[in-house]
């Protein structure tokens, strides 16, 4: 696992939207998982400036997004698909047909699932997996004791997570108590993870991803099992870390060509 501090937020998500950008670049028709939530929207914003200001192309893009409520329309305002489209899709040259979030309002859901999971299949599984970290530990919505195996599938939110996410909606109890997720093990078949996580609230869930063991207590932690996983972090997330000087040594100590900035 690659660990990198930042002084803040802003500074970790332009960093992202580094990475991401290279890879865009590098690789024009790659296949991107993407994330909602307040964490990565000042990634989206720098992608978006480079779209305009410096040409960035996403016409030959696909795109999968982590989860969606369950029973939530694409047209709601606090549906991810409306998030995506609101924040980012939009604003950037991406065919829409080639943007993909589960369908919440789905007939038979378990259906839902396993066509979503083949889609990513046939799109030749995905390059880089952008991801938030919940204060529980969750990634995408796959809870704490849930199976590290998982594979796109319908969870029911914790407590905990109702309660983050919860501000999003007029009325608490408006919130839906399940949503459609990309399991564990679907997110560790991506060629890459790319995981931010900002502020004191994560302090917590950052120590017990990167240094606490192996565990479905923290389904993130199952990211020290891939081969590839970066992890953004800034300060206040990383006070708890008891290795961040060592983190520090050797992001400064990369050779060139390893570094991102």
């Amino acid at each position: 696992m690659e660990v990198i501090i930042r002084p803040n937020a802003a500074a970790g998500c332009i960093l992202g939207a580094k990475i991401i950008a290279k890879l865009v670049r590098d690789k024009p028709g790659c296949v991107l998982g993407l994330a909602t939530g307040r964490t990565p929207l000042r990634l989206y914003q720098e992608l978006i400036r480079q779209h305009r200001e410096e040409g960035l192309d996403f016409s030959r893009v696909t795109t999968f997004n982590l989860d969606e409520y369950v029973g939530l329309p694409a047209d709601h305002d606090r549906s991810y698909r409306y998030f995506m489209r609101e924040n980012f899709f939009r604003h950037i040259n991406i065919d829409q047909s080639r943007t993909h979030v589960p369908d919440g309002t789905a007939a038979d859901l378990h259906v839902e699932c396993r066509r979503y999971e083949q889609l990513i299949a046939d799109a030749g599984g995905i390059d880089l997996q952008l991801l938030g970290l919940g204060r529980n530990g969750h990634i995408g919505f796959n809870e704490p004791s849930g199976s590290l195996r998982s594979r796109t599938w319908i969870k029911i939110l914790s407590e905990q997570t109702l309660r983050d996410n919860s501000d999003a909606f007029q009325l608490p109890t408006a919130m839906p108590r399940h949503a459609i997720t990309m399991g564990v093990g679907t997110i560790l078949d991506t060629r890459r993870c790319l995981l931010l996580a900002f502020g004191p609230a994560k302090t917590r869930a950052v120590e017990r991803m990167i240094e606490g063991p192996l565990a479905a207590i923290c389904p993130a932690s199952a990211l020290q099992l891939h081969p590839r996983a970066t992890v953004i972090v800034d300060e206040a997330s990383a006070s708890a870390l008891q290795y961040a000087d060592h983190y520090r040594w050797i992001d400064a100590n990369k050779f060139a060509w390893q570094r991102y900035d």
